[in-house]
């Protein structure tokens, strides 16, 4: 087996990784007067400010009312923070997780722990007037914040590549930064439609993606999942289409022995993995088919994930790819 610092790192992967891949609860509005709903379309380019108060339907299904323009606000997802800095509004941003480490400029705001932990006499000290999280927030934080008077918003785009662009646009209203978030979805499309364009006439290798290995199991995007999805539209052909959901299982790996194995660039995977007793025999290791990738790019559901795309085509296809 690899060592136990490595298994360490990709356990923090996959820690990570879940952190994206998992729903949370949501804030119910308070009974009040009307006010504008938000619903799962991209705002429209006529609109260039936002009205407050406004209702906004979180992911969850939730009503949350946003009373007034944010001021001090909290991210509780590094895509959630990535979104900030792609809509032009950092200087909203109060808080973020250790986690949120793009653009480097996130260095300079105040570090208010974990999505799991997060310290919530820090966000008060923060004045924040809304915290934004993304998955895994524990309902007891929620309720501890809620009863600090500061309003919770869920946005998760799920397990659907085209989710983030309904959390970009209800980002952009929320923050009256409607024309931004336009801007930015319409660009991500265009991408993710040129890409498609470029590899329709490909072969599609088989494809396999680490999420994680080796002694606290395997964990791949199977089907069902953005990842899994994004994959196929790129061209290839994703070995882990017969299993629901992130849990994978060795036997299964060699079983479809792919030939091309997607690993992060981060803590050492490639070399980690091809080293590991079960996985040296892979055709894919055998023919130095693993190949690595900016996985933040790709597990981070955020203004990004269309770049993230087109790295994973590259992937797949090589020189192929123009």
């Amino acid at each position: 087996m690899y060592k136990k610092s490595k298994s360490t790192k990709l356990i923090l992967v996959l820690f990570l990784l879940m952190l994206v891949f998992s729903g949370c609860s949501g804030k119910k509005a308070e009974n009040g007067p009307s006010v504008p709903s938000v619903e799962t379309e991209t705002p429209s380019g006529n609109s260039l400010d936002t009205a407050y108060p406004l209702v906004v339907t979180d992911s969850t299904g939730n009503e949350v009312t946003i009373s007034e323009k944010p001021m001090n606000v909290v991210s509780l997802a590094p895509s959630i923070t990535e979104t900030f800095f792609a809509l032009g509004v950092e200087e909203l941003l109060v808080g973020r997780t250790e986690y949120c480490d793009y653009p480097s400029e996130v260095s300079g705001i105040e570090s208010i722990g974990t999505l799991q932990e997060p310290n919530i006499e820090k966000i008060a000290e923060l004045e924040a007037d809304l915290v934004i999280a993304s998955t895994h927030f524990k309902e007891e934080a929620q309720k501890k914040l809620e009863e600090l008077g500061i309003t919770v918003l869920v946005l998760n785009p799920n397990d659907s590549f085209e989710g983030v662009y309904d959390v970009i646009g209800k980002m952009g209203t929320v923050l009256d930064a409607q024309v931004k978030a336009e801007e930015i979805v319409v660009s991500m499309k265009e991408k993710v439609s040129s890409v498609e364009e470029k590899v329709k006439e490909l072969s599609s290798p088989s494809v396999y993606y680490v999420v994680g290995y080796g002694e606290y199991g395997d964990y791949t995007a199977g089907k069902g999942t953005f990842i899994s999805e994004m994959i196929e539209r790129a061209g290839g052909i994703n070995v882990a289409d017969d299993v629901e959901g992130w849990s994978y299982s060795l036997e299964k790996l060699v079983e479809h022995d792919p030939q091309m194995i997607l690993v992060s660039k981060y803590y050492e995977t490639k070399s980690g993995f091809i080293s590991t007793e079960g996985y040296k025999e892979l055709t894919a290791v055998k023919e130095d088919k693993v190949v690595e990738i900016d996985s933040n790019l790709i597990d981070r559901q955020g203004p990004r994930l269309a770049d993230g795309f087109e790295a994973l085509a590259k992937a797949i296809h090589q020189d192929d790819f123009r």
